[in-house]
């Protein structure tokens, strides 16, 4: 069986990743995505994978990669219509919407005027994100009308066609935290909330870890996520509304674990190695 696990740096979750195989003696290609390119006349040298872990930092990296890797044949996890779902919260709001999966009342514009009209319709406060990206960066909470002239004016004239479309979504007041929740294939394996004073509880922006009860209510709206997004190996983010209970608020489709792995003690890298190896051996049908 040949392995792949296409990454953009070693992080501590690859480091518990390749150490998971090794320790199950099961051989694996690094594939630094630095130093990765394809030739689409040419896909033979790629062609000996049963299946690669895509572990990019950049999400159009990672994306890029997986979709010229399905085209060819070669299972990846997660899949390039996996990735292309969770990596736009466009396009992850639109899955949560089709599937029915609650989620904060969120708005999209395409002219600073039509988000001031839209942000207005909803109320202050409200917060605006960049339709990609990560660890809480980007984002702002925005109070009145001034703050959201002034920070629509500002992505406006960005020059980034992503920075023209406005992503708005409603401000919620959380209990101090938010709720990550791990799933593999389609079904939540552990969870943790991440607490922090911040509205803002990235544990990449200081959060902390505690362990959270996965409780049947908290796996339902999870799998019910998962399923909406094509499944596979997830992160969803669950923010506690204080009337509407659990909100999906992100899902993400390369999933950080230094903090879940830990405080929980659940062994994510082995199970990852273990969906890995079912999409390798064709017991999951990925493509």
């Amino acid at each position: 069986m040949n392995i792949g696990i296409l990454y953009s740096r070693v992080r501590v979750e690859e480091k518990w990743i390749f150490a998971a195989l090794e320790g199950r003696g099961i051989d694996f290609d690094r594939l630094d995505d630095r130093e990765t390119f394809f030739d689409f006349a040419n896909p033979e040298p790629w062609l000996k994978y049963d299946a690669i872990l895509e572990r990019s930092i950049s999400y159009a990296r990672g994306l890029y990669s997986v979709r010229v890797l399905n085209a060819w044949g070669i299972p990846t996890v997660n899949t390039a219509n996996v990735a292309e779902a969770c990596g736009n919260k466009l396009t992850t709001a639109s899955a949560l919407s089709q599937a029915g999966v609650p989620q904060p009342r969120t708005m999209a514009a395409y002219t600073a005027e039509s988000a001031l009209e839209a942000i207005e319709s909803m109320g202050y406060p409200v917060v605006l994100k960049p339709m990609v990206g990560s660890w809480g960066r980007l984002l702002a909470k925005i109070n009145d009308r001034d703050a959201a002239e002034a920070v629509l004016e500002h992505k406006a004239v960005l020059g980034s066609y992503e920075h023209s479309i406005f992503y708005i979504q409603e401000f919620i007041e959380k209990p101090g935290r938010d709720i990550r929740v791990l799933v593999v294939g389609d079904e939540p394996i552990t969870a943790i909330y991440r607490k922090s004073p911040h509205w803002i509880t990235n544990t990449a922006r200081g959060g902390e870890g505690e362990i959270c009860p996965l409780t049947p209510e908290l796996s339902e709206i999870c799998h019910k996520a998962a399923r909406a997004v094509g499944g596979g190996l997830l992160a969803v983010d669950i923010i506690e509304h204080p009337e509407r209970g659990f909100q999906v608020n992100e899902i993400n489709h390369t999933m950080e674990f230094h903090t879940a792995a830990p405080t929980t003690g659940i062994d994510i890298p082995n199970l990852i190695v273990d969906y890995l190896l079912a999409v390798a051996r064709r017991e999951i049908e990925v493509l």
